[in-house]
């Protein structure tokens, strides 16, 4: 599946087990796809790079965006469905849009 950035296309892969959640992008550098939780709150302990982020309901329609994110943060947001991570300043979307998927 890829997400939809305007007119680019990035890998989207579902972390669904217990290892990708605990690992997601840690101890990665270059990050060129996007990952997907559902989950509550996210960390970015051990991280190399800053990311953006995207919180949406169970609908994918945006809750929360945060662009360039930092490391070493926790992020909660009870009333979230899935966080996507995504590249640093990769997010083209907007509070209350959807995401498009292809």
């Amino acid at each position: 599946m890829k997400l939809i950035l305007k007119n680019n296309k990035i890998e989207l892969k579902k972390c669904d087990k217990f290892k990708d959640k605990l690992l997601g992008f840690m101890f990665k550098k270059n990050i060129n796809c996007a990952l997907r939780f559902k989950c509550k709150a996210i960390h970015t302990f051990f991280m190399r790079e800053n990311i953006d982020i995207i919180i949406t309901d169970k609908n994918n329609k945006i809750l929360y965006i945060y662009n360039n994110f930092k490391k070493n943060r926790i992020l909660i947001k009870l009333k979230s469905y899935y966080f996507y991570e995504l590249p640093s300043n990769s997010n083209t979307y907007k509070v209350n849009e959807t995401l498009i998927f292809s």
